[in-house]
């Protein structure tokens, strides 16, 4: 059997299923049938299998404490109220709306990850457009898929692919993550709302919003969530800090708060398990497998030593080649499986934290450019099919041609000049 033929065509298969979705299955379906593909063919033992599976522990720990936090605020209000708290601050301007938006993006980004900012932020800032009377939504709504990747770095819990990348190996530990990431991070978060503001200036210019807006109770249980989101915050920087794996107390502060408000409002848990969308975990999991079967083709070798060769030559020219064929990558094959392959590529070279940098920068940035190209804009582009709502890939494409292009190029120079 032609073994690299047939992991390279599933792997294919498999990423063209979750970026497309054919007969709309589900992401999941397409990873999971990979997976089993490359088991039942016999493509990697049993026990390889298996440890690809077990590579993503970590990352799944992170995910279902995240999901559950992201579904109680999303159930509790809290952020329907966090957003129009922002509407009523803006006083009429359509400007300033766009601004204290964007704020809350980051923050909620930063904090929690990408995903909750598509997942929850998204459909809490249509909430409030709507209560605000915005003719135009759109350009507040973009926010929240352009902000999910572009301050996905600031922390390495602010998107589970920072997760995926360094499966298997150490994820920096806080100080040097932020030595590493602050000023990229900052010229991406700056540069972003600079380019997203002016392509959408002229909406903003022709709308108008209700100078008041009423402002929605704040129950108990949505202080309760808010407190376990502040709380888990908190547990993951000092986790990060002391050089610990973030999915124990991520998943630990997210069944504490679950429980903690559902004993409030006595409700079954029954609801909220159905509520979140479990699905994620078997795409990453199958996701790690088609990866393991992949490095079994000799693939990542070649890569890594080419990557090595580079690095070793010239590390400004590997800095830029990484983060700009990564970025791209991303958008043809969606950033999940981008950054598990470049992840484990990485960690085979040793490369430095600089090159190591610009291929995550890739990983998380580079998906701004399609709606493809990371699992958080799949999200938010579901989040506004349920609001009856929909933005086709090709004006989304002009969108993030405008935004993500130079955000990546100054983040990655940046990277560059950093000693």
């Amino acid at each position: 059997m032609n073994t690299p033929l047939y992991t390279s065509a599933i792997a294919a298969a498999t990423a063209a299923g979750v970026v497309t979705r054919p007969f709309r299955l589900p992401e999941a379906v397409w990873a999971v049938g990979g997976a089993m593909l490359i088991f039942i063919l016999g493509i990697i033992p049993p026990a390889e299998v298996w440890s690809g599976i077990t590579k993503g522990f970590d990352v799944y720990l992170f995910l279902i404490g995240m999901m559950l936090l992201s579904e109680l605020a999303r159930r509790e209000g809290l952020f329907d109220w966090i957003a129009v708290i922002a509407t009523s601050y803006a006083k009429g301007s359509s400007r300033r709306l766009f601004v204290l938006v964007y704020v809350v993006g980051i923050i909620v980004t930063a904090l929690l990850s990408n995903d909750a900012t598509a997942v929850v932020l998204t459909p809490a800032v249509y909430a409030a457009c709507r209560a605000a009377n915005v003719k135009d939504p759109l350009p507040y709504l973009l926010i929240c898929a352009f902000i999910a990747n572009a301050a996905s770095f600031v922390l390495p819990i602010s998107n589970p692919a920072n997760l995926v990348i360094f499966a298997g190996g150490e994820m920096p530990p806080l100080s040097r993550w932020m030595g590493t990431f602050l000023a990229p991070s900052i010229v991406s978060i700056a540069l972003t709302f600079m380019a997203l503001y002016w392509s959408q200036r002229r909406a903003l210019a022709d709308d108008t919003i209700a100078p008041q807006v009423e402002r929605p109770r704040l129950t108990l249980s949505a202080k309760l969530a808010g407190g376990g989101l502040i709380l888990t915050a908190i547990l993951l920087l000092a986790a990060s800090a002391m050089h610990l794996n973030l999915g124990i107390p991520t998943f630990i502060a997210g069944a504490v708060t679950t429980l903690l408000v559902l004993a409030n409002v006595r409700q079954h848990p029954i609801g909220i398990i159905r509520d979140v969308s479990w699905s994620v975990l078997p795409l990453v999991g199958g996701l790690f497998v088609i990866v393991e079967a992949i490095n079994h083709t000799g693939v990542t070798a070649v890569l890594v030593e080419e990557l090595r060769t580079i690095s070793l030559q010239s590390e400004s020219r590997a800095i830029a080649i990484a983060g700009i064929g990564v970025a791209f990558l991303s958008n043809l094959v969606n950033n999940l499986p981008a950054g598990l392959f470049a992840g484990s590529a990485v960690q085979a070279a040793q490369v430095s934290d600089r090159i190591a940098g610009a291929v995550l920068i890739g990983v998380d940035l580079g998906p701004n450019l399609s709606v493809t190209g990371s699992l958080a804009t799949i999200l938010w582009l579901s989040a506004l099919r349920r609001e009856g709502l929909s933005v086709s890939a090709s004006s989304f494409l002009k969108v993030g041609a405008v935004v993500m292009v130079p955000a990546l190029l100054s983040s990655l120079a940046v990277l560059l000049l950093e000693h």
